[in-house]
């Protein structure tokens, strides 16, 4: 009998934990899962910035489009240069030019505060009916230049 069970002791197996390679290669798959998800990451936050520099865009087109349409006497003077006439809260009586001059002044300040190096122009067309004008904003994400651009009639000129 005792033959027996020292046949049985000899043929039971020794069951442990893991390796230290199968750790290791778990290891290995999680970290390489962890760097995509980092990535992932990464490529969101550069997303939600881009987004957030286009709402700044369309926003700033939108409003100096509002200005111009309050202001349809002034035609080409938007495309000129702007200059702080003091139109707004100066109690001044401005000439619609001098208005157009101080839109300009005020939109390209909130360009450079709401924009990486925001830059804004606008181009009158009078060779239509009626007279459009087309405005570009720009600016910069890493690696390229980015712009959004409106074209509006305005009535009434």
């Amino acid at each position: 009998m005792t033959d027996m069970t020292n046949n049985n002791l000899k043929t039971v197996k020794r069951e442990g934990g893991f390796t230290l390679i199968e750790v290791l290669i778990s290891l290995i798959i999680m970290s390489v899962g962890m760097l995509g998800i980092a990535g992932l990451y990464v490529l969101s936050m550069q997303a939600g910035r881009t987004s957030q520099f286009q709402h700044h865009a369309v926003t700033l087109a939108g409003d100096v489009a509002d200005r111009i349409r309050a202001n349809p006497r002034a035609a080409a003077a938007y495309a000129g240069a702007g200059a702080d006439n003091n139109c707004v809260d100066g109690g001044i009586n401005c000439t619609p030019a001098e208005m157009a001059a101080n839109d300009i002044f005020l939109w390209d300040d909130q360009a450079a505060d709401s924009l990486p190096t925001g830059t804004v122009a606008i181009v009158f067309n009078n060779g239509v009916a009626p007279p459009t004008y087309q405005i570009t904003v720009g600016w910069e994400e890493p690696g390229q230049q980015l712009t959004y651009v409106i074209t509006i009639p305005v009535f009434g000129i």
